[in-house]
């Protein structure tokens, strides 16, 4: 018999029940999310078969030789005659994994497993796991240049800030590959891709609204950076400390004193409430619980909530429906959801299709555009601002606005081409 249950706790509860009853005897007990990780959940497969010596010989001696002197020859080559075209590194320390936050590298892997998987379902794109045991800044930018050219790419993930900006900064200079943190950027491009069609159903102008963002960590900072780069004006930072502003001196680092002089404008002071006043968006990337319907109440008309904690959100929509007007979280349970993974699958295919040099600004908004125009006007509504994970053509459309940003950026090595044949 097998029984679905709500979460562990719900499972130890259906056991406890079940010894009690008489004539009832249990088995064996298997855990199907447990069952699906055993062994590990990705291999690395041929893609050629090596059934002759002919076959043999050219894969490996001796007729590799010259592939390898080819490449030695023109190091660019090496995209069009090994794996690193299509392939992408997915490098932790585990600091910052999920909201479970600094549990090690091996217990990372399983989540670095799972992103390797998202990115080959929805792009086509070959990931493997690199899960580092080390915090210390200096190590890990080494190991990542040294590893760097097998790869086509760098996804930074679940790295703890402000450790993961300077990560981030240094391989961005030192590495002729991109290098993407998913945990700022994804989270950002989708933000301001629901931002962007939640705006269309208030009738509200970017450059004219006030937007309030709690948790003011990787991601916090980067869907800020990229609210900017968008039209938005007025934007107040919030951590547990209050408000971000220039004169604040408590609980600051050198990304939360930019944030302080590059946001702000009325130097509002105080805490959450005060932040909230007038505010026509709450972008929420913090704790579970810190909004209450009585804060909701402060906003403007038509207010616009993102309550993205996780697991738990900042505030429930069976809490805050009565009071705002549009509503996304991070879960899948609820309409709206703000997930990464309408992000970087497609975002990682147009690097390498264009051979990107580097990540820069404008694919990150080319990618939220293209990431909201999957909602037609037609369908989209209060509870579909943002499409499916499993909607087949968002990383196709991602792909092709990051890639044609690369090449209008002149951050491309290859011509107008996309690879979708590995995208289902």
């Amino acid at each position: 018999m097998t029984v679905k249950a709500r979460d562990s706790l719900h499972a130890q509860q259906i056991v406890r029940r079940l010894r009690r009853l008489a004539g009832v005897r249990i088995g064996a007990i298997s855990d199907r999310t447990f069952l699906m990780h055993m062994g590990g959940k990705i291999e690395i497969r041929n893609k050629v078969p090596i059934r002759t010596r002919d076959d043999l010989s050219m894969a490996y001696t001796p007729g590799v030789a010259r592939v390898c002197l080819a490449i030695r020859d023109d190091r660019q080559r090496a995209f069009s005659l090994t794996i690193k075209h299509n392939m992408v590194a997915v490098v932790t320390d585990g600091t910052a994994v999920l909201g479970l936050g600094d549990i090690g590298p091996e217990a990372a892997l399983p989540v670095m497993e799972g992103k390797a998987m998202l990115f080959k379902e929805f792009a086509g794109v070959d990931a493997f796991p690199i899960c580092l045991g080390t915090k210390d800044v200096d190590k890990i930018v080494e190991t990542v240049k040294l590893v760097a050219p097998a790869f086509g790419g760098i996804n930074l993930e679940d790295i703890a800030a402000p450790r993961c900006f300077e990560i981030e900064e240094r391989l961005r200079k030192e590495l002729d590959i991109p290098v993407f943190h998913d945990d700022q950027h994804g989270t950002a491009v989708v933000v301001l891709a629901a931002l962007v069609n939640a705006l269309k159903i208030v009738r509200k102008d970017v450059r004219r609204i006030r937007v309030v963002v709690t948790g003011v960590g990787a991601a916090g900072t980067a869907t800020i950076k990229i609210l900017q780069s968008s039209g938005v004006r007025d934007i107040i930072g919030v951590d547990e400390h209050g408000t971000i502003h220039r004169g604040r001196t408590q609980g600051m680092d050198f990304m939360k004193r930019w944030v302080g002089a590059a946001t702000n404008p009325r130097q509002v002071t105080g805490g959450l409430g005060a932040a909230l006043e007038s505010a026509d968006v709450f972008i929420g990337l913090s704790v579970p619980g810190i909004l209450r319907p009585r804060d909701l109440k402060r906003m403007a008309r038509d207010p616009i909530v993102f309550a993205m904690a996780n697991p738990e959100p900042e505030i429930r929509p069976e809490e805050a429906h009565r009071h705002v007007r549009i509503m996304a979280t991070g879960r899948s349970d609820y309409p709206n959801q703000i997930n990464n993974v309408l992000c970087f699958p497609g975002f990682f295919r147009g690097l390498l299709d264009a051979r990107a040099r580097a990540v820069n600004d404008e694919m990150k908004l080319a990618a939220a555009r293209a990431l909201a125009a999957c909602v037609s006007r037609s369908e989209l509504g209060e509870e579909y601002i943002i499409p499916s994970v499993f909607n087949r053509g968002v990383a196709p459309a991602v792909a092709e606005g990051v890639a044609r940003a690369a090449h209008e950026t002149a951050a491309a090595r290859r011509g107008r081409r996309l690879d979708l044949s590995g995208i289902r």
